[in-house]
């Protein structure tokens, strides 16, 4: 069913995009009313309130932007392990127990209808506060509190496993889809690039090896949930920093990303640490 625009945007939709508004089908099956994504940010809402610590707040919040219409949403980064949370006790997707929570979420939004919803997975890495922090090598972020501790190559794969499971558990919950983060100057931007990659093994030097994880991780993802499952990767356009990635390299890895399994791309710019930051730090 097509979703028709609030008079408030019907007259300053632009004529350049008359497909903006009007449903699409996405690989794998999936139909949205529009084509309108919500980008992910931290609402300050993901580790929930009180003991049980309740999402109710992040549900009401999600679904008065689905009555506005918005297509997909993404929500604020959750860890897919403890390593990679950003900060101590910020909030994972890696039990069933935070599958139950979620629930509230998705159930919210959906009950009001139209618009789908998706978690992001992010590993902060080196640029985690916390003490467990991991990277792809030791090397401490420029913003970072912490040096972090190089992951061995049997990390790195247990890792991807929970890239994986914690997207199980978001289809489990009830998420239209999954958002992994691989952009910012995180985890996945870190294993991209020489200026965080100093790895000698089947994970870093060549480009290749480089960009192994992220595409693991989208195969991963994308054999653990439905093939309707929407698989966002979030890829990093333009770094902003020296030793960063080059256009070509952009280019191969989302080529390689899409044969791998994922549904969209969509792009960021500039890592956290880059001289003229891409989000003001008061965000």
């Amino acid at each position: 069913q097509s979703w028709v625009a609030p008079r408030r945007f019907a007259s300053t939709m632009p004529s350049a995009y008359p497909r903006l508004l009007q449903p699409i089908t996405l690989r794998g099956g999936a139909v949205l009313r529009n084509r309108a994504l919500m980008g992910s940010m931290h609402t300050g809402l993901e580790e929930g309130e009180g003991w049980g610590h309740s999402l109710e707040k992040m549900g009401a919040f999600f679904a008065e932007r689905a009555r506005g219409g918005v297509g997909l949403m993404v929500t604020g980064g959750i860890a897919p392990n403890a390593a990679g949370r950003v900060a101590p006790f910020a909030a994972t997707m890696a039990s069933s127990s935070d599958a139950r929570r979620h629930r509230t979420v998705t159930e919210m939004v959906h009950e009001v209808g139209g618009a789908k919803i998706a978690m992001q997975l992010l590993h902060a890495g080196r640029y985690a506060y916390q003490p467990s922090a991991v990277a792809p090598s030791a090397k401490k972020a420029p913003i970072g509190w912490f040096t972090p501790h190089a992951l061995s190559s049997a990390q790195v794969e247990a890792t991807i496993g929970d890239f994986a499971a914690a997207a199980a558990l978001a289809q489990e919950a009830g998420y239209d889809g999954v958002e992994v983060m691989g952009s910012e100057g995180y985890l996945v931007n870190q294993f991209l690039v020489t200026r965080t990659n100093h790895r000698s093994d089947a994970w870093g030097g060549s480009f290749s090896n480089r960009m192994r994880l992220p595409v693991e991780i989208v195969r991963a993802v994308r054999g653990a949930v439905s093939a309707d499952f929407i698989l966002i990767f979030r890829l990093s356009m333009l770094d902003l920093v020296r030793d960063g990635s080059s256009w070509e390299e952009v280019v191969e890895l989302a080529q390689a990303v899409e044969e791998a399994g994922a549904t969209i791309i969509n792009t960021g710019i500039g890592w956290h640490e880059a001289r003229v930051p891409p989000i003001a730090t008061s965000v």
